[in-house]
């Protein structure tokens, strides 16, 4: 259809309409060839829809005939329309989708809300997250459980047994019951609800009774119907589940907007259908790729069914479990509804969607799931085509800056996509393009704070926008640019001010920078040592462009490091109204030397709209081993599947010659969770792979490109598989210049501002310039929607199609002193930071073990000559400061004895260890000429086990060090440069000579983290060499010192407001389980902002582990002063620079050497911030504890740590089901615990009303039950048990935890707090975590001041894998 047409020529109008937020772009190819560009705003009271005003007025200039806008648009000319919106992301973000209700298996109700139970900002004492889509939960009964032979549950042999379509086993526990469920959904439409997502625990591998609950819910007259085996038919319930309600949330809006859309053309743009079929008529569904296996006669025969299910039996039926349901009672076509096929209408226009996996598809087929980037996606494929050049094969990096965000991504031949990701706080299990948004565009906030330049992550928005927009907006980067003469308000609209007929205003931006200066130089003359030059306007706005830059600069390099690939060596592909003013200095500083920006780089995503391709994906799920004996069955899969996309592509009118398919196999080792989705594209079928290709070569290959290694001996496992058809459309609208044979000319000449102050620039127009034009910088290149910088040192010119092709000069260098410059300081605490994330980048991609790699449970950090934290990455509560303690331990203790080609080992408490698990590796740097090392690098990694009296080195009941594993205090790793790889690992067995004691169980994984973190040291020390060879180690070392004075700062002036407020006095008390007090006074000096934080009268070292190393209570300090600022500040040692910390020795805060810590490091480590915050009253106490429970035997061993109700503050109730403070683990998803661990999890909801009562009420604890399926011994690690997490100014505390064993002979067993039990098949652990305090009494309206709601800042929503990573990094 769409690729005939386009194959024959441009017959009538094609038009591919990009709707956006705030511009619509429309870019047009008329009859003959003719190409028509516009850009007009998306929401505008003259016109109703924005793409059909464009196309509208195309029609009209065109035709040169008046076409009204009250009346329908006669379609007869128009060929094909293809179109990207932000329809569903705009409803996603605003929460305008249509009203919903959640199925879920019963037990669950609670469990999209709880999620990870990662709260999303680890510092943000109030923890927002996102309220869930739906309005009501109905709890539906049933249950399916994976099948296990080694499986002792009580009566499980009576059990149904199904076979799914990965290929693994089910039993059914509990069969579907569908009367009162009947009843439940009458209520539901009752009340107005029309739309339902149904979640039904491992419903991806057995969709039966997913599928029987959609067609009841489709009989009662529900309009839209999501089951997450269709939506998103892959493992893990919670990605699934949020899959679901985004898609029923979401698709009913779209729809409503294509009704809309297409009612504004005469015959509504008809598709193929019978009359009265909508548009958006149901999928059909192929049959499903499983059969159930139900119990049969004594003699062991099995049935085998087919569905579909039969219509629902009207009214009480009982169960309706397929076991109890004869075969063949069931007629065809009840699953879903199959839209009837008509002969096309003649008014039949072809409408395409971009999906946000990059490819098109048909009107009737675009949904919620699939549309989040349908806007960015455009982008993405527009670049792609326009920019990677395959004789090259130079990977492209594209960078689109607008006026509200930025987007990179990454091209090298084929698309990246990931295949979960979150917008809005809801994660979305589809294939996606890696977008990455990564700061707010040119509408990002510029503020000064306590010493730094910072450029958002607020956004002045659309509305009012930047000062310059005339409308009382703040200060942006759009100011600076037009300060700074790199935009000329003469060539913009003049669209701007309240009655919108204005230019843009440099002086009310001007002015704004020079009140900014005001407070700069005020603040720098009260710091600086000598005297200090007051800024002028420019070199503020030049500070804060430099800044934006180089904080843009930070997600490109981790984009690509991330994945093995050379920054450098890209190509940055600029596009958006706001890219060009940034690009030159964006690439220099990451080392390209090309930057391209296409003729139609300002409207590129509707230009990559009429290039993309049809694209038709097809997946299932899949558990199969990749081994000769599953190739069969693969490759009859993979068949299937590349079926089902031919046919679905030549429906649509494509030949089979425009058809091609690639499929995917989604392939992981097994015993690890890093999957990696691969095409066998490049590895051809050999005797021993699948007839599609090797895609073990092909896994293997991507595994040592983007880890540096391969595991040889380890099975592959086939999680998914999938093909992508897709349709060639063969359309190409490029048309060559003629060269002029003449010099460009220059259309005026302008004064802009750049590091050497004014420099005359040329100013030229891009619609003047040929392909045999050359333009040095510095200059300026106009175009219709995009302003273009050409900075000096780079020269621009003109491809034979008129795109901008610019070489990057390396530029001069501007000399920087070692004195403090605060837009240096900005700039170097961006890179010191990046130094941090590279090294853990680095770390992950090396290390071997799940821990390391997956859980990322690690830290990187570079530190100062004096062993003082600079920068720390990621920023995980219970490492903040603690490194610090190791590094300068190790200075103290060795000495001279710290020479070069020396890496140490430590993980003592008394050397700043945390808890014996965590290792760190220190490495000194030394310099030519001087004696002792000039800076530290260090990395500290969570080893999975290291020895001691249990597997995993984290005993519930250890009295002694010696029984937590391993112990190093100063050991030289590596010594003269060399590994010494007998000595660590004599080491690491040690503990086993220890009575009841084991040495390290994962001997192999120690050693190959351990040369991981060796390596990312060495990265460190790589980076920050360069940066002292570019500006010395003098400056280099100042500026290390600067950015630890600048967190010092902060932290005074918090504790200056506070003072202010609230005395110079407080102190706080709190309790553990067993009595022992942890108590604090603080002393605050409010004319220095300085404290004292006494903690004398602190209990004893206990007969226990729940002892805290001295490391670990500075790690809470540092963690309670960040929250308490309440803005991003360096974390480094400037932070306690203005702390004294009093810590009595042989205490529970600073124990003897040989005490036993893991449960100081885990539980004490909470309260030590529930009494800081209480002292300060900041808020109630949260649950104050990590409830840390661990199941095995000698097959399996599981650990995790469960969520609680998080404490209410003075203008917010506590979150309920979250960690808090210092953890924030995520927890295994349901369906992926039950298939590797022999549990089932019974329960897993809020545990109501255990939040404490108040003006602001106390979050939720959670109930969690554990059914063991084999023989285990369980241990429990728990504390507020007895003392209830507290209340403040009148709040009530919330409840106390309870551990209870349910036995399966009827008893009930109250654990207590700590303890290791065995447990039998049938028995169940409930967990019943604690509560959150609340604050405030019930009633009482609190202080005006504290209760006032502050602003809600405007931001970018973050997206795309950078951001997942570094989320990540934080819930461990």
């Amino acid at each position: 259809m769409a690729a005939a047409a386009a194959a024959a020529g441009p017959g009538g109008f094609q038009f591919a309409i990009d709707r956006g937020g705030t511009f619509t772009d429309v870019f047009a190819r008329c009859p003959g060839g003719r190409v028509r560009v516009l850009k007009l705003l998306s929401e505008d009271p003259g016109y109703g829809d924005a793409p059909t005003e464009g196309i509208r007025r195309v029609l009209q200039e065109e035709s040169g005939v008046a076409v009204p806008r009250d009346q329908p648009l006669d379609a007869s000319g128009i060929e094909w329309i293809r179109m990207g919106t932000t329809v569903a992301t705009n409803a996603l973000l605003e929460r305008r989708g249509e009203r919903l209700a959640l199925l879920v298996t019963r037990g669950f109700r609670d469990l999209l809300h709880i999620g990870s139970q990662a709260r999303p900002r680890i510092f943000d004492l109030e923890v927002a997250v996102p309220e869930v889509l739906y309005e009501e939960v109905i709890e539906v009964d049933e249950r399916l459980i994976p099948h296990q032979p080694g499986c002792r549950l009580p009566g499980k042999e009576t059990l149904p047994l199904l076979e799914g379509s990965t290929g693994a086993s089910l039993l059914v526990q509990r069969p579907l019951e569908l009367s009162a469920l009947r009843r439940e959904l009458e209520g539901v439409l009752a009340r107005g609800i029309r739309s339902l997502a149904v979640l039904l625990l491992h419903s991806y591998a057995w969709p039966g009774h997913e599928e029987q609950v959609g067609a009841l819910a489709r009989e009662l007259g529900f309009q839209h119907v999501s089951l997450s085996s269709a939506v998103a038919a892959m493992v893990r319930a919670v990605p699934r589940g949020y899959t679901a309600c985004a898609d029923a949330y979401l698709t009913p809006c779209i729809h409503r907007y294509l009704e809309s859309f297409r009612a504004g053309f005469a015959h509504q743009l008809r598709v193929s259908g019978a009359a009265g079929t909508p548009p958006w008529a149901p999928i059909p569904v192929g049959p499903p790729l499983w059969t159930p296996i139900l119990p049969g006669p004594p003699h062991g025969h099995l049935f085998h069914w087919e569905p579909p299910w039969p219509p629902i039996p009207p009214g009480p039926s009982g169960s309706t479990h397929p076991a109890r349901i004869p075969p063949g009672a069931y007629p065809a076509g009840t699953p879903c509804e199959h839209p009837s096929h008509g002969a096309p209408h003649p008014q039949e226009v072809p409408v395409l969607f971009m999906r946000s996996d990059g490819g098109l598809t048909p009107m009737q087929h675009f949904s919620g799931a699939r549309a989040i980037l349908s806007g960015p996606a455009g982008g993405v494929v527009g670049y792609a085509m326009t920019t990677y050049r395959r004789e090259d094969g130079q990977p492209v990096i594209g960078f689109d800056m607008g006026g509200t965000s930025t987007d990179v991504s990454r091209y090298a031949g084929e698309y990246e996509h990931v295949f979960e990701a979150s917008t809005a706080g809801v994660s979305i299990q589809a294939p996606q393009l890696d977008i990455n948004t990564v700061a707010a565009g040119g509408g990002s906030r510029l503020f000064f704070r306590s010493g730094l330049f910072v450029v958002g992550p607020e956004s002045a928005g659309a509305h009012p926008g930047p000062a310059c927009y005339r409308k009382g907006g703040p200060l942006t980067v759009t100011d600076a640019n037009l300060c700074l003469g790199r935009l000329l308000p003469e060539y913009f609209p003049r669209i701007f001010g309240p009655g919108e007929d204005q230019p843009l205003c440099r002086e009310t931006a001007a002015r704004a920078f020079r009140d900014l200066a005001t407070r700069i130089d005020a603040f720098l003359a009260g710091t600086a040592a000598g005297a200090h030059q007051p800024l002028s306007v420019e070199e503020v706005a030049m500070g804060f462009v430099r800044v934006a830059n180089e904080a843009m600069c930070r997600p490109i390099r981790a984009l690509t490091q991330a994945r093995g690939h050379d920054t450098a060596r890209h190509v940055l592909a600029c596009f958006g109204g706001a890219g060009g003013q940034h690009a030159c200095a964006i690439a220099r500083a990451l080392g390209m030397s090309r930057v391209f920006i296409h003729k139609y780089s300002g409207i590129l995503s509707a230009y990559g709209l009429a290039l993309a391709d049809v694209v038709h994906e097809a997946q299932t799920p899949c558990a199969l081993r990749y081994e000769p004996a599953a190739f069969p069955r693969l490759d009859g899969r993979i068949a299937a599947l590349e079926q089902e996309c031919r046919d679905a592509l030549r429906a649509q009118g494509f030949t089979r010659e425009q058809i091609c398919t690639e499929a995917f196999l989604h392939l992981r080792y097994e015993g690890t969770d890093c999957a990696l989705m691969c095409s066998a594209k490049g590895h051809p079928p050999t005797p021993h792979s699948c007839r599609t290709g090797d895609f073990h070569a092909a896994f293997t290959s991507r595994y040592m490109v983007e880890f540096g290694f391969t595991i040889p001996d380890r099975p592959v496992v086939v999680d998914d598989v999938r093909v992508r058809g897709t349709g060639s459309s063969g359309i190409s609208c490029e048309t060559p210049l003629a060269p002029s044979g003449k010099p460009a000319r220059v259309e005026t000449v302008t004064q802009c501002y750049f590091e050497e102050g004014y420099l005359e620039t040329p100013v030229f127009l891009l619609e003047e310039l040929a392909c045999d034009h050359t333009v040095p910088g510095p200059a300026i290149i106009i175009d219709k929607n995009s302003t273009i910088v050409v900075e000096p040192g780079c020269t621009a010119s003109l491809t034979c199609f008129g795109d901008v092709c610019i070489a990057v000069g390396s530029g001069s260098p501007r000399p920087v002193g070692p004195q403090l410059d605060a837009v240096q300081l900005s700039i170097f605490s961006h890179r010191f930071m990046s130094i941090a994330e590279q090294m853990g980048r680095i770390l992950q991609r090396t290390a071997i073990s799940t821990n390391i790699k997956e859980r990322l449970d690690f830290s990187c950090a570079l530190f100062g000559p004096d062993g003082g934290l600079v920068s720390n990455a990621p920023h995980i509560p219970v490492h903040l400061g603690a490194m610090q303690e190791t590094v300068q331990f190790q200075i103290r203790n060795l000495g001279e004895d710290l020479r070069e080609g020396d890496v140490i080992l430590s993980n003592h408490p008394c050397a700043g260890g945390s808890h014996l698990p965590d290792l760190t590796v220190i490495t000194p740097v030394f310099w030519p000429g001087i004696p002792k090392p000039v800076f530290f690098v260090a990395s500290r990694g969570h080893h999975a086990d290291i020895g001691g009296i249990t597997p995993g080195s984290m005993p519930p009941h250890s009295k002694a060090l010696r029984e937590e594993g391993a112990v190093f205090v100063s050991f030289k790793l590596v010594k003269d440069g060399v590994f010494q790889e007998e000595a660590v690992t004599e080491a690491l067995m040690a503990p086993g000579r220890v009575p009841g004691c084991s040495g390290t169980r994962n001997l192999q994984d120690n050693l190959s983290d351990l040369r991981a973190q060796v390596a990312a040291n060495q990265k460190g020390i790589q980076l920050v060499t360069e940066l002292i060879r570019f500006h010395g180690l003098p400056v280099v070392q100042a500026y290390m010192a600067h950015i630890q004075a600048n967190a010092e700062v902060a932290v005074r002036e918090m504790l200056k407001g506070f003072a202010a407020r609230w005395g110079t006095a407080v102190e706080a008390e709190d309790r553990m389980d067993d009595g022992s007090p942890i108590r604090l006074r603080v002393q605050v000096d409010p004319q220095e902002g300085s404290a004292v934080f006494d903690f004398s009268g602190s209990g004893p070292e206990v007969y226990g582990n729940c002892n805290a190393p001295r490391a670990i209570t500075l790690s809470a300090l540092i963690y309670c002063l960040r929250c308490m600022v309440g803005q991003d500040i360096p974390l480094n040692q400037g932070c306690l620079a203005p702390v004294r910390v009093v810590i009595p020795k042989g205490s529970i805060l600073d124990p003897s050497p040989e005490a036993a810590v893991v449960g100081g490091n885990v539980l004490t480590s909470q309260r030590v911030v529930d009494v800081i915050f209480r002292a300060f009253g900041v808020c109630a106490a949260s649950q104050g504890c990590m409830n840390n429970v661990t199941f095995g035997n000698k097959r399996v061993g599981y650990y995790e740590t469960v969520a609680g109700g998080a404490g209410a503050g003075p203008r917010w109730h506590g979150r309920s089901g979250v960690h808090t403070h210092m953890t924030n683990t995520r927890i295994t998803d349901p369906e992926i615990l039950e298939q590797r661990y022999p549990v089932v999890l019974q329960r897993f909801e809020l545990r109501r009303g255990s939040g404490g009562a108040g003006r602001c009420r106390g979050g939720d604890g959670v109930i969690r039950e554990l059914l063991f399926r084999e023989d285990m011994v369980l241990s429990v690690l728990s504390e507020r048990r007895a003392v209830r997490p507290y209340g403040l100014r009148g709040g009530s505390p919330g409840a106390p935890g309870l551990n209870l064993l349910l036995r399966r002979d009827g008893r009930t067993i109250n654990l207590g707090a700590k303890t290791s039990v065995p447990v039998e098949p049938g028995d169940i652990f409930r967990l019943q975590t604690p509560g959150g305090g609340g604050f405030g009494s019930p009633g009482d309206g609190g202080d005006p001041e504290e209760a006032a709601e502050p602003p809600a800042p405007r931001s970018f929503a973050e997206r795309g894998s950078v951001f997942e990573y570094r989320r990540a990094q934080e819930t461990v």
